[in-house]
């Protein structure tokens, strides 16, 4: 399969699923998605973000040797939303080393308390420092005050899983 060409195709669930299943556990096919995602243009970074998200879930192990970029991508103040958005949602199924705890960290601080971003990015950005905090528990006293001052403000996506992520801190 040219992935390029399959990405570029068309944007559906049912392509998405085919690109996944291409890839599988193939670390190869997996560095080659990556790269397109990176390389872009824009159209490209956004549809290889769709089935990057999904590969990760299903084999997080495929990610490590490309964390580091990663993070560098998110931090760039022009992606688009979408990219942000399955950044994260990959971010919520690994484990960040502690080399990139940091950046991620202020990454996430800073998407969960702009008012400007989409509220799936916030949510995932929650669910990521909740996940962080495990580890590092300091976390919790800057992340509770944060969801607690935006929830009578979030919409019902943000107020779930608020609620969930408070409840998970406080225990």
């Amino acid at each position: 399969m040219n992935l390029l060409k399959t990405i570029l195709q068309q944007h559906s669930k049912a392509q998405m699923q085919r690109i996944v299943t291409y890839v599988g556990t193939d670390k190869k096919k997996f560095t080659e998605l990556v790269s397109l995602f990176l390389a872009g243009p824009y159209r490209v970074t956004q549809r290889a973000a769709w089935p990057l998200s999904y590969c990760v879930e299903e084999h997080p192990e495929l990610i490590k040797p490309h964390l580091k970029r990663i993070v560098g991508f998110l931090g760039k103040p022009e992606e688009h939303n979408a990219v942000r958005r399955n950044i994260l949602r990959v971010f919520q199924f690994i484990h960040i080393p502690k080399s990139l705890q940091g950046k991620v960290v202020d990454l996430c601080f800073t998407f969960l308390s702009g008012g400007r971003q989409h509220v799936a990015i916030r949510v995932f950005a929650m669910t990521v420092l909740a996940n962080i905090a495990k580890i590092k528990p300091e976390l919790k006293n800057e992340i509770i005050p944060l969801i607690e001052d935006q929830m009578p403000f979030g919409s019902a996506g943000f107020r779930s899983r608020g609620r969930k992520v408070l409840k998970d801190l406080k225990s």
